[in-house]
């Protein structure tokens, strides 16, 4: 029998030794925004990738880049259209967590779900990864969210697009020789979205630092053509008399309604530059071979962001690599006279 003393320094040594694993497994492993106990796969592994906008051009280009990629590593992948339901969102990560998905990568419909799935791929133990767009663990605002607690991201540096698009359209502004003063610059874009917010901020710095005074005109959109055409239709109505416009935004589908909107409000090409980004609807203007206000666009091939995000995940699951906090595909300046020689999809 044991003493009264050595039951005391039993219980003492069984405290510290529970101490000790409750700290270790605390410690073990990185989830996204923070700690994760997300293990190795062993076998084969299975992924689900969840769209936004699934039927996009961009996000079709994306699913075609993460299957061919998914194929070569040997992977399960499961792709997934969301459409634009945040409801959706949040049931696609319970399921993909109740059919013993490895990884989930996500590009979400509305960033204010974003700590829900956080806790749901936690509490399955499933990695999770986002493409394109921004999400936190902690809050429904990505903007208002610290660093170290934004999800892993890979797509593309909002601020590197935006420089580039700004940079565009100061030279097509040069070349055009237009004057400040009878000029207007629309930026056109999601609001609640981060990654649009750094696109534009930055068009708008590169721009202003080449072509000082030119007012701009925000005007918030759903970023689909016909929500920014609207929206952009009345900002040009309150806006008569303005000579030339500057347009660019989140996206191709933005700059697109825009063109149009000034287009129906009987303003010529030659009084419109456009500069895009996607080139995916930039292109359908240039295929029609006559004068179009869209003079150029990025290019940003989601192909090849499917295929990094899944590189990027099996790189974690199979080897044990952690996420990068971002990661960034390349980028192209296209228009009308080189988009075909540089890989653009026209459908």
């Amino acid at each position: 029998m044991f003493t009264t003393h050595q039951r005391r320094n039993i219980a003492a040594a069984a405290g510290l030794l529970l101490t000790l694993g409750l700290s270790t497994a605390c410690s073990s492993g990185k989830e996204a925004g923070g700690e994760d106990s997300t293990a190795r796969a062993g076998g084969k592994i299975s992924l689900t990738y969840l769209q936004k906008q699934g039927d996009q051009e961009y996000f079709v280009g994306e699913a075609a880049g993460a299957k061919a990629k998914a194929k070569a590593l040997g992977i399960d992948l499961k792709v997934v259209n969301l459409g634009n339901d945040a409801n959706k969102t949040v049931s696609e990560v319970q399921s993909a967590v109740a059919q013993k998905a490895n990884g989930v990568i996500i590009v979400v419909p509305d960033p204010a779900v974003g700590p829900q799935v956080v806790q749901t791929a936690r509490d399955g133990k499933v990695a999770l990864l986002t493409s394109d767009d921004q999400i936190c663990t902690t809050g429904p605002d990505p903007v208002a969210c610290g660093k170290g607690d934004l999800v892993p991201r890979i797509g593309f540096s909002g601020q590197q697009m935006g420089e580039q698009v700004g940079k565009r359209a100061a030279e097509e502004f040069d070349k055009a020789g237009w004057k400040a003063a009878d000029t207007r610059v629309v930026s056109a874009w999601k609001q609640d979205v981060t990654v649009c917010g750094d696109r534009v901020a930055a068009a708008k710095k590169a721009f202003g630092a080449a072509v000082p005074g030119v007012k701009a005109l925000d005007v918030p959109t759903d970023n689909t053509p016909t929500g920014a055409q609207d929206k952009i239709a009345a900002t040009i109505t309150a806006n008569a008399g303005v000579k030339n416009w500057v347009v660019w935004g989140c996206n191709d589908e933005n700059v697109m309604g825009g063109v149009t909107a000034l287009q129906n409000a009987g303003i010529g090409p030659d009084h419109v530059i456009g500069v895009g980004l996607g080139a995916y609807l930039a292109c359908k203007e240039w295929q029609a071979d006559k004068p179009s206000g869209m003079k150029a666009a990025l290019f940003i091939n989601g192909k090849d962001v499917g295929a990094l995000a899944v590189q990027t995940m099996y790189d974690k699951l199979k080897n044990g690599k952690d996420f990068p906090q971002e990661a960034f595909a390349p980028t192209t300046m296209v228009d009308a006279s080189n988009w075909q020689k540089s890989g653009v999809n026209c459908g």
